[in-house]
């Protein structure tokens, strides 16, 4: 008697420019696994929700938007930002009103050194590199506190306010992911990265709390860097890293430039987790929206894949993740890259090796 199969409901969520090319990219290999597994399958609900839908209605997404979300068990997000709508207009008003209001506060970001794909390290060439950046993603410099005033006394004297906010339950939650994650990996090593000698509140708040979480993972390496030392150490000692946990913007930053040393940040994908499984997590690739190739086909989908497989594995299904994982690795052996990676191959060309290696992959047990 065959297994009842289990239907996960994703809202993909195509957004801005290139996010709808490289989302069917991805959801064509996740639909393609599902059926080689004959274990579980995808309802798909997709919303127009973006800089277009802004066009038209004033808001990135609906006033009830996150209502209709939250029964969802994961989304699938593309890009968000287009030319005529400000940055912190789109960002704001569709994917940081997720993440925030879905209490997503783990954004886990891999960085992967694929096969075929020449990096600008040279370290590259002599080490087997592979590290995740772990950000924190609900507070920190992101956390959207202040203001603007006093523009009533004229030109030049407005006042701008910007206030990160570091709690104590917030880097605790954080830091302690990153070192449980650390667990799961072959090399167990968590750095965490501030700016504590020149921000002495909130980040001297961080590294205590690290420095009093770390005592309890006797069976992890754990240190303290400042955010201008690790920017140097991923580029001259990469091998000395595995996890780097860190608060919103200079995780952000760190991250964005670990996928450029891998190659493209059109590679990087990323997961922004609600651990406790209260909302949906979502997962997209790290790229923006690329206006200037949008609609041209050349985009990479190796971010969007990947974060497909990151999608999986929160889902419970590891062994169809880590089949795409090989066969993203496949395609990119095989010399199948897109422009960014001094390619030729198109959007589609590049999704297609994906789905032909994974053709000879033996298919999960039910």
């Amino acid at each position: 008697m065959s297994l009842p199969t289990k239907k996960f409901r994703i809202a993909a969520i195509p957004g801005d420019g290139v996010g709808g090319e490289v989302l069917a990219a991805g959801r064509q290999v996740l639909d393609h696994v599902a059926a080689q597994s004959g274990a579980f399958s995808f309802e798909w609900t997709e919303f127009d929700w973006g800089s277009a839908y802004f066009g038209r209605t004033g808001l990135m997404m609906p006033a009830d938007g996150l209502e209709i979300l939250r029964d969802f068990d994961a989304i699938y997000f593309g890009a968000v930002g287009w030319p005529g709508v400000p940055d912190h207009v789109s960002l704001w008003g569709l994917r940081l009103n997720i993440t925030q209001n879905f209490d997503q506060w783990a954004n886990v970001r891999p960085v992967t050194f694929l096969p075929g794909v020449r990096s600008p390290l040279r370290k590259a060439d002599e080490h087997a590199l592979d590290w995740v950046v772990v950000r924190e993603n609900s507070e920190g410099e992101y956390a959207g506190l202040g203001g603007r005033n006093l523009s009533g006394r004229g030109p030049g004297n407005e006042v701008a306010v910007q206030t990160a906010l570091f709690t104590e339950h917030g880097c605790e939650r954080i830091i302690r992911f990153a070192f449980d994650f650390a667990r799961t990996r072959p090399v167990k090593r968590v750095a965490s990265v501030t700016k504590s000698n020149a921000q002495q509140y909130g980040m001297v708040l961080w590294d205590e709390v690290f420095q009093r979480v770390a005592q309890e993972y006797p069976d992890v390496d754990s240190e303290s860097v400042l955010v201008d030392a690790m920017s140097a150490r991923f580029v001259l000692r990469p091998e000395d890293l595995s996890v780097v946990v860190a608060s919103n913007l200079n995780a952000d930053i760190l991250s964005d430039l670990g996928s450029a040393l891998a190659g493209s940040l059109g590679l990087a994908p990323s997961a922004n987790l609600n651990p406790e499984r209260r909302f949906p997590s979502m997962f997209e690739p790290v790229h923006g929206s690329a206006p200037d190739i949008a609609g041209r086909g050349i985009c990479n989908p190796i971010g969007a894949i990947a974060s497909g497989a990151l999608m999986l594995d929160h889902l419970g299904r590891s062994t169809e993740a880590r089949q795409i994982t090989r066969a993203i690795e496949q395609t990119t052996a095989a010399g199948v890259l897109t422009p960014d990676l001094g390619g030729t191959a198109t959007t589609d060309q590049v999704a297609k090796a994906v789905l032909d290696a994974l053709g000879s992959v033996v298919p999960a047990g039910r």
